[in-house]
């Protein structure tokens, strides 16, 4: 998973300029209505509203806004009702797109994901055509500045972590969905600030692909991104060094 983090890199800088323009604003509001209507509004009880509620934070978005947001998803207020969604298929050079997406307008977000994968080069598949090449799994991360792997080992193996990778600048955690709080909960005791948590769905093999088919890789998983109903996106290519490079 070598090039796992230098991209998702290059996506979390392109998403504190998609925050200016409200995008990750309501991304993150989503999740946190979708969170509360699947566990209860609260976060004592609710761990995925805890992290849905830290993330909402990490993005500035306003207290008000989360609690609003937050009685939505618990229909104490009216305007909560989307459907969670995973769309599988392909992209150039037939590797495996997982799309999450909260709608509430099935049709149109179906007929809207797949008119982005195939005007870009992908296409849409039956559910379960790449699903079974990814993995559930928590990923966290840490600057590796700032911590050694011995520090980052010791909080997160004790807490029931599953793996620590050096990629790229960071530390990358890894846990199963069921440990996520835990490992989180011993990082942050132990003093150590996160990057980024989440639960995340992680490729069990990779695809290398040449620069020009990165390249409409890139444009394509952008163009996905930036669509209002997709949550998230999950992908098993591997860019090449040469356009690691090139993007800095």
């Amino acid at each position: 998973m070598a090039g796992h983090s230098k991209w998702k890199n290059i996506q979390v800088r392109k998403g504190a300029q998609d925050a200016k323009k409200g995008k990750v604003f309501t991304k993150v509001t989503k999740e946190l209505m979708l969170a509360a209507k699947a566990g209860g509004g609260d976060p004592g009880t609710n761990a995925r509203l805890r992290s849905a509620i830290a993330a909402a934070k990490a993005v500035n978005l306003p207290k008000d806004k989360i609690e609003t947001a937050i009685k939505k998803g618990t229909g104490e207020l009216a305007g909560g009702n989307f459907d969670e969604i995973t769309y599988e298929g392909y992209g150039p050079g037939g590797v495996a797109i997982l799309i999450e997406a909260a709608t509430d307008n099935r049709n149109r977000t179906v007929a809207d994901v797949r008119a982005i994968m195939s005007k870009n080069g992908g296409q849409l598949g039956e559910a379960g055509c790449v699903g079974w090449m990814f993995d559930k799994k928590g990923v966290l991360e840490l600057d590796k500045a700032k911590y050694t792997e011995d520090q980052v080992m010791e909080a997160a193996l004790e807490a029931g972590a599953g793996d620590v990778l050096g990629e790229a600048d960071v530390w990358e955690v890894h846990t199963a969905p069921e440990d996520f709080e835990a490992v989180r909960q011993a990082l942050e005791e132990a003093g150590m600030e996160l990057l980024s948590a989440e639960i995340s769905m992680l490729p069990k093999t990779t695809v290398d692909v040449d620069a020009e088919t990165g390249r409409k890789l890139m444009k394509l998983m952008d163009l996905l991104d930036d669509y209002d109903d997709v949550q998230k996106t999950h992908s098993n290519f591997e860019l090449p060094e040469e356009l690691l490079a090139e993007l800095g």
